[in-house]
């Protein structure tokens, strides 16, 4: 058993809030498999270690396991929805520790674009003529406790309207008590408007900026950008390094796993604040 001694690793409590949420082995399935030759905690506290740091994988520290099983583990987990999962769990307990309901009625959907590495393929970019950078856009929905829903990313030219579209089909389909979505003017007309009314029965409201006009907290309307600020403190989400788009919106959500479970042990902790890791020894490296 590796020591803990990076800043990022989890500590005792934030462990047992994710190691329950994980899959079960394979070799613990009826079908069988080989037991895995690391603890998940290696394998989880490397994820959190790259997405904090922004290093490449093949610059992970010799402590952690092999960098090819890690990113073996990490594309499994991204395709099996894992990571998500882990996401909306967290979120739940957030909610409930607050005296809210667990599953919110009302959200805050917003889009900025994030420059892309050159190794990203152009067929999963673009240029976003608005807001300048050619790269990607990350469309996140988010409750109005600024918890994230989800994150979908697509090309930085695909039009907020257009990417709209999916975007609340998604959410319709995770979070059927949904009814209102608070956006910006991206997002305003009939071509979001009125089909989110018709065929997902959603209210699409839009606000021209930050402010009481139309909202019954100005927070509402920055929800998103928000989010997406405290997810940036991460420093592999400040640009795009993924090649596949899923693979960024893992890299987001394990971004946000990470101040949900600090949030969760240590309340009194702000997320965007400095967070010192004391539940444990840090040994120096």
């Amino acid at each position: 058993m590796r020591r803990r001694r990076y800043p990022s690793d989890t500590t005792i409590l934030e462990w047992v809030l994710v190691e329950p949420l994980l899959p079960v082995p394979a070799c613990q399935t009826p079908s069988g498999g080989r037991p895995e030759a690391h603890p998940r905690r290696e394998i989880v506290d490397a994820l959190i270690y790259l997405v904090d740091t922004g290093c490449k994988w093949a610059a992970l520290p010799q402590d952690y396991p092999p960098f090819k099983t890690l990113f073996g583990f990490f594309a499994r987990w991204s395709t099996a929805g894992v990571f998500n999962l882990i996401r909306d769990q967290l979120r739940r307990r957030i909610r409930r520790t607050m005296g809210t309901s667990l599953n919110p009625v009302a959200a805050v959907i917003d889009s900025p674009s994030v420059k892309v590495a050159a190794t990203v393929p152009r067929s999963t970019s673009g240029y976003d003529a608005g807001k300048r950078p050619p790269g990607r856009k990350r469309h996140i929905i988010v409750d109005l406790k600024g918890l994230p829903l989800f994150v979908m990313v697509t090309p930085a030219d695909m039009y907020d309207s257009v990417a709209a579209r999916e975007a609340l089909f998604r959410l319709r389909l995770m979070h059927p008590e949904i009814t209102i979505v608070w956006s910006d003017l991206a997002y305003a007309g009939t071509l979001v408007g009125a089909w989110a009314k018709s065929f997902l029965h959603l209210t699409i409201k839009t606000v021209s900026r930050p402010g009481p006009q139309g909202l019954r907290d100005p927070a509402e309307a920055l929800g998103g950008e928000t989010s997406l600020a405290w997810l940036s403190h991460a420093r592999r989400n400040v640009r795009d390094y993924e090649t596949r788009p899923e693979h960024s919106e893992s890299m987001l959500t394990l971004a946000s796993i990470t101040l949900m479970t600090r949030r969760l042990t240590r309340p009194a902790v702000q997320p965007n604040a400095s967070m010192p890791r004391s539940a444990e020894p840090v040994h120096a490296a």
